[in-house]
């Protein structure tokens, strides 16, 4: 599986971007996805994951996200998608979308990721 990661750029505190991820090489609408970051000089940290299981799906968000991010997919593109609304400077950061064959449970831990995008930054100016 191959993940492009794009969206990303300059925005004003306040503004709003959406992030896609668009993978190849497999069919992966049965995969567990989701959104890490990191900003200079501090660990990766995670964004948001979504998943398939048993009850259609699970999505979990970090705290310092929650209300203001969303991600969804589109398994007939083979992508996801971080619309990010309401940014704040602390979400400065490179953004890197992840995948993994394990679906059913959601994770937060960049360990339960196989496979990485490339990264795309977004800078949020105050």
């Amino acid at each position: 599986v191959q993940l492009q990661a794009s969206g990303g750029g300059l925005v004003q505190a306040g503004g709003s971007l959406r992030l896609s991820c668009a993978a190849s090489g497999r069919t992966f609408s049965s995969y567990r996805m989701g959104w890490f970051r990191q900003a200079p000089g501090k660990e990766r940290e995670f964004v948001a994951t979504i998943t398939i299981n048993s009850s259609g799906g699970s999505i979990y968000y970090a705290d310092s996200v929650k209300g203001r991010f969303t991600i969804s997919r589109d398994n007939a593109k083979n992508t996801i998608y971080l619309q990010m609304n309401s940014l704040k400077p602390e979400d400065t950061a490179v953004y890197y979308c992840a995948a993994d064959r394990r679906s059913g449970v959601i994770s937060s831990f960049g360990r339960d990721y196989e496979y990485w995008g490339q990264g795309t930054l977004v800078t949020v100016s105050s």
